[in-house]
């Protein structure tokens, strides 16, 4: 009886935190008259398979960890928030999804490695064709062609390759700006940002333009995430967004 209960008590605690972070993994995208589910649904993560980790995730730094929250609220608030809204009142929406859509390109060079490392040939094929598609007819991937052909996008990166291998997540981490992780994937990032930079630097571009480029991705990144700090209503914010991640993360490595 005490374990349906706390069963019970774990899928309201996910449920509300799915429906109040409102995070862009989980909301429908509509690319031309086609709705494309997301790859966590509500449905999704509240499926009898999924097991829930609220009393397994390893916080030793829990004190660090909601100082960095906190600071990364302020950040968001005060200084990265009001560039995002600058940059959406000044673009038009034809060229920010176009510029959203080149980003999403570039992400797929990494999903290509990550594939080809966790041996699934189909990601690697359909990687590929995306791609190659989308930055030769798509015009560098302004245009998302490979979808309007029915060729689905992955999202690999290297945390999921390591949690593929049987990498353990270690410990819960918040990282500055960047939010909840934890140490594999936070180890992760590392690789996934040297593939990357070696293939900008193969572009031939300058220190400047690289810089230039960095934040305009990470501006449009931040333009496509619903979520908000501190506007779920309740003081449990923190321990929400952390049952959250590792459970989504799970689900990606999965998958």
């Amino acid at each position: 009886m005490k374990t349906a209960h706390k069963q019970l008590s774990q899928h309201i605690l996910l449920l509300t935190a799915v429906l109040a972070l409102g995070a862009c993994s989980t909301a429908p995208v509509q690319q031309g008259d086609t709705v494309i589910e997301p790859s966590f649904s509500a449905d999704r993560v509240l499926d009898e398979d999924v097991t829930y980790l609220s009393d397994e995730i390893s916080d030793p730094w829990e004190g660090f960890n909601r100082s960095m929250y906190r600071f990364n609220y302020r950040f968001d608030k005060y200084l990265f928030l009001p560039v995002v809204n600058g940059y959406k009142t000044i673009t038009p929406g034809f060229l920010e999804k176009g510029i959203h859509n080149f980003f999403l390109n570039l992400g797929d060079i990494n999903t290509f490695f990550n594939s080809i490392l966790q041996w699934n040939g189909t990601k690697t094929v359909e990687t590929t064709g995306r791609f190659l598609v989308n930055s030769t007819v798509g015009l560098f991937g302004f245009f998302d062609v490979a979808s309007r052909m029915d060729v689905p996008r992955h999202q690999e990166d290297f945390g999921q390759t390591l949690g593929y291998w049987g990498v353990g997540d270690g410990p819960y981490l918040v990282l500055p700006v960047l939010g909840p992780s934890n140490v594999r994937d936070g180890v992760g990032l590392v690789p996934d940002w040297l593939v990357y930079s070696a293939f900008i630097d193969e572009l031939g571009m300058k220190d400047g333009e690289e810089v230039a480029l960095t934040l305009m991705q990470s501006i449009d990144k931040r333009a496509n995430v619903a979520f908000r700090y501190y506007e779920t209503g309740t003081p449990f914010e923190y321990d929400w967004v952390k049952l959250l991640y590792t459970t989504k993360r799970k689900m990606d490595i999965e998958k």
